[in-house]
């Protein structure tokens, strides 16, 4: 028989929006229950657990203030992406360096990884608030309150905060009453930010490219990845360079380990093709970020509809991923952005 618990909100997702919400609704005397559908914290936040590099979100930007406020909240460590050297531009033709670095602009990158930041919101958190493990397969609304059910527990609430990508959510969970038709058509077509990206990291003994003057910044015409930055930890330890590769197919293979190391000795000679470590993460296999056949997920001017601001199921049902804000979607910043409006609707009621 399935459990049961009671709590003032639900979210839904312990990635950086979830969090957020969490966080902020605590503070302000909430009782929350965060049901994470995977066995850690995060979301798209993700890092490997040995170099502390990004498999996931990467960067945040001096114009952006809640990521800039939570980082200095929270005592996060961060450092400036590298920008300096010359950049490279590959077409069928050849690779062409680039005096100076038209790529990149300054930003600022997480010293333990982007995953830190969750890290440091869930530390805050009351005990037992994060369940993981715990995908949300119905919400149902009705009497005055809204439920969560899990495959194990029942959770009863006033409010719930969606913090998952809309595609995913209206995908993978079963909603009675049904969802607005426009709001449930809007969901379904919505792109899952970076749900489409495989994205390579390749570590290696030391920067050798900047020694050679060169930024580690790439843009290509030719593939698998369309760009290319450094990644390397602070004074250039550990040295990286990672890229995107958008697929070319809907459901095509991931990447092969062969070309993507092809394309890092043809922009950065033949040191590039071997890393000490090297990981490819295509984010569409994460199942509890990428709904099937993601790709086909292009509608992006569907990002930040205002059809998201409104809550629904009697004013109890909330979103707040990074693809639902106004501001930023897709950043780090749109996730706080959307759990912050999550949060105002919820405490103005």
């Amino acid at each position: 028989m399935a459990g049961f618990d009671k709590v003032d909100v639900v979210v839904v997702g312990a990635g950086i929006g979830g969090l957020a919400a969490a966080r902020e609704l605590s503070a302000k005397g909430f009782s929350v229950a965060i049901l994470e559908a995977r066995d850690r914290i995060g979301g798209r936040l993700l890092s490997d657990s040995i170099f502390n590099l990004d498999l996931g979100a990467t960067w945040f930007w001096p114009n952006e203030p809640r990521v800039t406020k939570l980082v200095s909240d929270l005592g996060i460590e961060t450092f400036p992406q590298h920008t300096s050297g010359d950049a490279l531009y590959q077409t069928p033709d050849g690779v062409e360096r680039i005096q100076g670095n038209p790529i990149d602009v300054y930003s600022s990158r997480f010293t333990h990884g982007a995953q830190s930041l969750a890290q440091a919101i869930a530390d805050e958190l009351p005990e037992g608030a994060i369940r993981l493990s715990e995908p949300v397969t119905q919400i149902k609304s009705s009497e005055g309150e809204i439920q969560a059910i899990t495959d194990s527990a029942i959770y009863s609430a006033k409010h719930v905060v969606l913090a998952l990508p809309p595609p995913l959510a209206v995908t993978t969970i079963e909603f009675t009453p049904k969802l607005p038709e426009q709001l449930f058509k809007l969901a379904r077509i919505t792109p899952v930010w970076m749900g489409a990206i495989t994205k390579l990291v390749a570590i290696y003994e030391e920067p050798f490219w900047r020694s050679e003057g060169l930024a580690g910044s790439a843009i290509s015409y030719v593939g698998p990845m369309r760009e290319v930055h450094d990644m390397s930890g602070p004074e250039g330890a550990p040295a990286a360079l990672f890229g995107f590769a958008p697929p070319t197919k809907v459901s095509q293979p991931t990447f092969s380990k062969e070309a993507l190391l092809e394309q890092l000795a043809a922009l950065f000679g033949p040191k590039a093709a071997e890393p000490k470590e090297l990981y490819i993460n295509d984010w569409r296999h994460e199942r509890y970020t990428s709904p099937p056949e993601v790709e086909r997920l292009v509608t992006y001017q569907a990002f930040g509809h205002s059809a998201f601001a409104e809550p629904v199921m009697e004013g109890r049902l909330h979103w707040a991923s990074t693809e639902t804000a106004t501001e930023t979607p897709g950043h780090i910043e749109g996730a706080l952005a959307a759990a912050a409006r999550a949060v105002s609707s919820i405490v103005e009621e």
